[in-house]
């Protein structure tokens, strides 16, 4: 049971996956652009399960990293291909998804070989998929050859050392509640105002984040706000 509560949440984000791919395949590529978000719950669900039931285990992290492949590498380069990059020079547009599905698989397993705690080394592969059905969801029509250079880039992302905030590596009880409230309301002032826009301009805020060396778990977490204070006394 400590194993396969959390397997069945990994199942789910597979399942989203691929009914994302079904809705992409019958063109309707908004409601399969959502499903793609709406894995991340599972993604995240998944393991915060495994580790309260103590069921983490070797298959479930292979499991987790299956099922991120489909729903977040392969769905949506399926929808972007379908959207902006169908007939691209030839095949040149299948080749770009089919980049970044393969980027991402790579990503995945360079994580688990090397699993470091903190940052993470390259863009996420959830945070990767989701960047490229932003665009979908805010309906933004871009010209193919930009589209394809922004899914080239976002896979090179995936594989490069470029650090990106881990907002996993939050623990239970040392979250900064007034961060974490602070954080909630530019979300929803965000959705507010750009509405359909705002997934993309959360992405986009994450990435450029990432250049800027900013690690989104260890500055909401408690144990940092208490680092600034010790470093403050050892000054005086």
């Amino acid at each position: 049971m400590k194993t396969l509560v959390p397997n069945m949440i990994t199942c789910g984000n597979m399942l989203s996956g691929m009914l994302s791919l079904v809705l992409a395949f019958h063109g309707h590529f908004v409601p399969a652009s959502w499903l793609v978000f709406f894995a991340v719950f599972f993604d995240f669900m998944d393991g915060k399960m495994a580790r309260k039931l103590g069921g983490s285990s070797s298959f479930g992290m292979e499991l987790d990293s299956l099922a991120d492949v489909v729903s977040f590498g392969v769905a949506p380069a399926m929808i972007i291909y379908s959207v902006y990059l169908k007939g691209f020079f030839g095949v040149t547009g299948a080749l770009v998804a089919a980049f970044f599905a393969l980027c991402g698989a790579l990503r995945l397993a360079r994580f688990n070989v090397h699993h470091v705690d903190g940052s993470f080394q390259g863009l996420p592969i959830p945070a990767g998929g989701h960047l490229l059905v932003s665009f979908v969801v805010a309906g933004i029509h871009l010209p193919p050859v930009l589209m394809a250079l922004l899914v080239t880039a976002a896979g090179f992302l995936m594989i490069s050392s470029v650090p990106f905030g881990n907002l996993k590596a939050l623990k239970a009880g040392s979250l900064n509640k007034h961060k974490a409230v602070f954080m909630w309301a530019s979300a929803f002032m965000l959705i507010a105002v750009l509405r359909n826009k705002a997934p993309l301009a959360g992405m986009l805020i994450y990435i450029v984040s990432g250049f800027a060396g900013v690690d989104w778990g260890k500055w909401l977490s408690l144990e940092e706000a208490a680092g600034e204070e010790d470093l403050a006394e050892e000054d005086t």
